[in-house]
């Protein structure tokens, strides 16, 4: 589905959150006027991982999200306190996160990606 273009302030309605996560953003979920997504890690290394990848984009985004943290576990909230709701920037910064937190390289890569030895593996994918 084409989504209308919004201003940066401009909230979604809850039904429009809905069919957006369900169609861009699948592991992410829409609770108490958040958008939400919750990144199992191995442990701490991996929990220390997310937060600083997370916190890299938010920054360079200049829009920050709420962090839960746990030793292993990340859970990334989004709203734009400014609107008072969910707006395009949440979805985007949320995309950004998805993209560059789950990011394993192609099978034709050069690159060979994390090894499945659990000594090395330090957050869960989603299949």
């Amino acid at each position: 589905m084409a989504w209308r273009k919004r201003g940066p302030e401009e909230t979604y309605t809850g039904e429009e959150i809905e069919a957006r996560l369900k169609e861009e953003l699948p592991h992410w979920y829409y609770e108490k006027g958040w958008i939400r997504r919750k990144y199992k890690t191995a442990g701490w290394k991996g929990t220390l991982m997310v937060v600083n990848t997370v916190g890299h984009l938010a920054e360079a985004a200049f829009h920050h999200p709420d962090l839960t943290v746990s030793y292993a576990f990340v859970i990334v909230k989004l709203v734009t306190h400014s609107a008072k709701g969910i707006t395009a920037k949440d979805f985007e910064l949320a995309k950004k996160i998805e993209e560059v937190v789950m990011w394993r390289p192609d099978e034709d890569s050069a690159l060979e990606g994390t090894p499945e030895d659990a000594r090395f593996k330090y957050i869960k994918y989603d299949a």
